[in-house]
C-alpha cells in the first residue's frame, strides 16, 4: 500500500506538471500571435495593395480652407457660407474647386458631432456666427470698430463686441471639428468596436469591396483629420509635421516647434503602433496608443488657449482705445481655443474641461470691450494648471 501511495503521488505530480507546461506553451503562442511591430511610416498593405484610406478627411480639410477665405470676404452671403458649411440636401456645394462639390462630405455634419461630446447647442453657435458676420460685420466694413458697433480696426473685422468672427469660428472648429472627430470619435471604441467590427477584424472580413476592415478604416479616418492634407501616402511625418491648413495640424506643428519638441514624433508613432495593433488584433495595445493620441492632441488646444489668454492679459492690461482694440485679434483666437476645451480628452475619455465649465468661460468672454483682466488671468491660470503646462 505504501508503494502504491508513492506511485500515485508521483503520477499526479507529473500530470500536474504536464498541465502547467501545456498552459505555458499556449500562453506563449498567444503572445506570439499578438506581437505588434509598427512600420517605419504609416503604410499598411494587404495582398500587395494599400489598406490606408482617408480621402473623406482630406476633402473636408480642403473645404475648410476655402470656407476660411469666404468668411473674410466683403461679398459673403448667408446662403453662400451655409452652402459651404452645411451643403445642400446632404451634398457638398458652393466651392470654387469642383472636386469639393457633389460629395457626402460636409463640415457641419462633423462639427460637435461625436457620441461623447456632440452638442446641438455648440453646433448652433457656428450657424449663428455665419449670420452675424454677414448681417452685422459686412455692412459695417467701412466704419471704425467701436463698442456696440461692428467695424474695422486695421485689417481686423470686429463685431459689436470686439470679436473677429472668422477667428471664433475657425479656432472653435479646431476643437469641435478636427479634435472631436479624432479623440472622441474615430479612435474611440464607440466607432472602432461598433457592431461586428471586432469579429470582422479578427476574421479578416473586409468592408464591402474595399481592401480594409471597418476597424482599420475608422482608425485611418482619425489619422486623416490630422494628416489629411498630406494625401493618402504619408511619409515620416513624426520629425517634421507639415503644419498645413487652418485647423489642428497648424497648431500641432506650432506646439512641436515652440513648446514640446517630442509631441509630433510620439503622436505619429502612436498612430502607427495603434494601426499595427489593429492588424495584429491586439486591442489592448491599440487602446494604449489611442490614449497617447488623445492626451497629446488635447494638449495642443490647452497650450494655445493659455498662449492667447496670456497675450491678452499682457496686451489689454489697463489699455484703452486703440491699444485695447489691438489685443482683440489674439483674444478672438483665444476664445476659439477656450470653446475647444470641451472637446479635449485626457486619455480616459474625460474632458479636461466640461461643457458647463466652458460655457461659463464663454459668458465671461462675451464682450471684449468690458472683459476684466483679472478674469482673463484666472481663466489662464486654471487652464494652465489642468494641463500641467
Amino acid at each position: 500500500m505504501k508503494n502504491l501511495n508513492i506511485y500515485l503521488s508521483k503520477f499526479f505530480t507529473l500530470l500536474l506538471l504536464s498541465f502547467v507546461f501545456v498552459a505555458c506553451d499556449d500562453d506563449n503562442e498567444g503572445e506570439d500571435v499578438n506581437i505588434v511591430t509598427p512600420p517605419a511610416t504609416y503604410s499598411f498593405e494587404r495582398n500587395g495593395s494599400s489598406t490606408v484610406s482617408f480621402s473623406g478627411q482630406t476633402t473636408r480639410l480642403n473645404q475648410s480652407d476655402e470656407l476660411y477665405g469666404a468668411l473674410n470676404s466683403a461679398d459673403a452671403t448667408v446662403s453662400a457660407l451655409n452652402l459651404m458649411f452645411a451643403g445642400d440636401g446632404g451634398s457638398s456645394a458652393g466651392f470654387t474647386n469642383p472636386d469639393l462639390n457633389g460629395t457626402t462630405k460636409l463640415i457641419r455634419s462633423k462639427t460637435s458631432a461625436s457620441t461623447l461630446r456632440g452638442s446641438a447647442a455648440t453646433q448652433a453657435l457656428f450657424d449663428a456666427w455665419i449670420s452675424e458676420y454677414v448681417n452685422d460685420v459686412v455692412p459695417n466694413l467701412g466704419a471704425d470698430a467701436t463698442s456696440g458697433s461692428a467695424g474695422i480696426f486695421g485689417s481686423y473685422q470686429f463685431n459689436s463686441k470686439g470679436q473677429e468672427i472668422d477667428q471664433l469660428f475657425f479656432k472653435g472648429l479646431i476643437g469641435a471639428f478636427t479634435l472631436d472627430q479624432i479623440v472622441n470619435n474615430y479612435i474611440h471604441p464607440n466607432q472602432l468596436d461598433n457592431g461586428t467590427n471586432i469579429d470582422d477584424n479578427d476574421n479578416g472580413v473586409l468592408s464591402g469591396t474595399s481592401n480594409y476592415t471597418v476597424m482599420e478604416h475608422k482608425w485611418d479616418e482619425g489619422f486623416g483629420y490630422l494628416y489629411g492634407h498630406q494625401g493618402e501616402v504619408v511619409a515620416d511625418a513624426g520629425a517634421s509635421p507639415s503644419g498645413s491648413g487652418n485647423l489642428l495640424m497648424k497648431y500641432f506643428k506650432k506646439v512641436n516647434d515652440n513648446y514640446d519638441t517630442t509631441i509630433a514624433q510620439s503622436t505619429y508613432d502612436a498612430f502607427k503602433m495603434g494601426r499595427a495593433a489593429i492588424v495584429a488584433k491586439n486591442y489592448t495595445v491599440r487602446d494604449e496608443q489611442a490614449a497617447i493620441i488623445k492626451q497629446n492632441l488635447s494638449k495642443v488646444v490647452g497650450q494655445y488657449a493659455v498662449h492667447y489668454l496670456s497675450g491678452a492679459v499682457s496686451n489689454i492690461g489697463t489699455a484703452t482705445g486703440d491699444d485695447r482694440l489691438g489685443a482683440f485679434h489674439g483674444l478672438s483666437e483665444g476664445y476659439g481655443f477656450v470653446l475647444s476645451l470641451q472637446f479635449t480628452n485626457d486619455g480616459t475619455d474625460q474632458p479636461y474641461f466640461t461643457k458647463d465649465e466652458v460655457d461659463t468661460y464663454l459668458t465671461q468672454l462675451s464682450n471684449f470691450y468690458t472683459v476684466d483682466v483679472s478674469t482673463l488671468q484666472a481663466m489662464h491660470d486654471e487652464i494652465k494648471s489642468r494641463f500641467g503646462i
